[in-house]
């Protein structure tokens, strides 16, 4: 029944603007003027609406930034987010300077020059001074945003270790994440999907002696100041590991390993105890307190960032940066997979 009523909106919508348009039509010929004809009070009309929408899309502009960065991401919580959101902020800035720049005078342009009958139009060839200015100035700007993202990206990608990263599997499913960490050898054991049966959700090789000292678990801790080397791993689809506090993200694709490395360096209960965080929660228990809901504890997560299905709003997982002393206490406390299968 919706549907019908939607069409019969949708018809009565058309045939009205119809009717309107004929109206104009006939309002023309009464006048005794063509209804294309634009005279000088269309072109001041649009002239001012073209300045006031100008100077509102400014405006909102400001609101925007205003109500929006509160809800921002805090500081980075790995050693290669510093400079993920310097490039971040740099390129932002010098986007955001030229919409400020620009925009205004395009609507300048567009309210001071509007038509007139007594005004002409200049015509203006070529002018090699401006040429040289707006195509070199741009080609400079990117080049250096080029090769500064080129830079940070290659150190984000390839990191320098001071120490062995620990090794660590993020395992996606439909719609969970399971993580498997390498035991003493900081090897992980085979594993396929094809290998999936009963308790071996993931796959693991169970003759495989590199396993056997795996362990699988379903949240992830990680020791603060150790470098961390993710293995990703897909069951279905295309999933994307998405560490939004430590700036990182990879795809996990079925029928293949990707990795990513980064090192945490601010602990969980450190980021509870900063200002900006502590904030955050403020409002969001403000929120939450005011549905009924109970109130929100600040953690480190695991997401996908790839719409993989219909409880894709639900795949997420509890990352603990802690102490290396607690997390090898907590590391002690989860079964080996030999003891799991």
């Amino acid at each position: 029944m919706s549907g019908i009523m939607t069409l019969i909106v949708l018809v009565l919508a058309v045939l009205t603007a119809l009717q309107l348009i004929r109206i104009f039509e006939l309002s023309s010929k009464a006048r005794q003027t063509a209804e294309y004809e634009v005279t000088d009070r269309d072109n001041n009309n649009q002239g001012w609406l073209m300045l006031l929408f100008g100077f509102g899309l400014i405006a909102s502009f400001f609101w925007m930034l205003n109500a929006w960065l509160p809800v921002t991401l805090p500081k980075p919580a790995s050693a290669h987010g510093t400079d993920y959101d310097n490039l971040m902020t740099i390129s932002m800035l010098v986007i955001i300077a030229m919409f400020v720049l620009v925009q205004p005078i395009l609507f300048y342009f567009a309210w001071k020059y509007r038509g007139a009958k007594d005004r002409k139009a200049t015509y203006y060839e070529h002018n090699n001074r401006l040429e040289f200015i707006w195509t070199i100035v741009p080609a400079v700007v990117l080049a250096v945003l080029i090769i500064y993202g080129m830079t940070t990206w290659s150190n984000v990608m390839n990191p320098k270790n001071e120490q062995e990263p620990l090794v660590i599997e993020v395992y996606a499913q439909q719609f969970k994440w399971t993580a498997r960490y390498a035991g003493q050898d900081n090897q992980l054991g085979y594993a396929n999907v094809r290998l999936i049966k009963d308790a071996n959700v993931i796959g693991v090789d169970t003759l495989d002696t590199k396993g056997g000292d795996d362990k699988i678990t379903t949240e992830i801790h990680l020791p603060v100041g150790r470098p961390v080397l993710f293995k990703f791993r897909s069951q279905d689809v295309i999933h994307s590991a998405y560490f939004p506090h430590f700036r990182a993200q990879m795809n996990c694709v079925p029928g293949m390993t990707t990795q990513f490395q980064f090192t945490p360096t601010v602990t969980t209960a450190e980021m509870r105890q900063d200002a900006e965080v502590q904030a955050k929660v403020a409002r969001i228990n403000k929120i939450r307190t005011e549905k009924g809901l109970e109130a929100y504890a600040y953690d480190y997560v695991l997401l996908c960032n790839k719409i993989c299905g219909s409880a894709h709003y639900n795949m997420q997982m509890n990352i603990v940066v802690e102490s290396e002393a607690e997390y090898a206490k907590w590391l002690t406390e989860q079964k080996t997979v030999a003891e799991t299968l």
